[in-house]
């Protein structure tokens, strides 16, 4: 590992422990990413981390707080954009039809997304917006 990647390591690991300290899992290979879409039962909440502002003020804070609402996906997961690629590169060949983006959200059952929050939905959003649409989601798909 290179002194570039060393840090992004060490940089990125508050960013992944917020969401595991949340109760997600972490992708971090094609074959976990296989494993989790051909094996998960009910509905699953992906988030696509990043780095970005965005991520950090904006997507994080609302997918934790998203999950105090009564109707929750049975399955949390994540990959993280910009450092597992190869798991984020083979979670989006599951996001059939929508542009790559991160941050981003999906709720999705038997492999497929039933609902997609892109990151021009995040970003310039309060939380409570973004908390708003995952609510919604949840309380129809979950």
């Amino acid at each position: 590992m290179n002194a570039y990647e060393q840090y992004m390591k060490e940089i990125s690991q508050p960013m992944r422990t917020e969401l595991t300290e949340a109760g997600f899992r972490e992708l971090t290979s094609t074959e976990e990413v296989d494993e989790f879409i051909h094996s998960a039962e009910g509905t699953s909440l992906v988030v696509v981390n990043s780095v970005c502002g965005c991520a950090a003020g904006l997507a994080r804070p609302a997918v934790r707080e998203s999950l105090n609402n009564n109707k929750r996906p049975d399955n949390l997961v994540t990959v993280f954009a910009g450092q597992d690629r190869e798991a984020t590169s083979r979670m989006r060949e599951y996001f059939v039809g929508i542009e790559p983006s991160s941050p981003s959200m999906a709720v999705m059952k038997d492999g497929k997304v039933l609902h997609f929050i892109p990151r021009e939905d995040i970003e310039d959003h309060d939380v409570e917006e973004i908390v708003s649409n995952l609510s919604q989601a949840y309380n129809k798909h979950c």
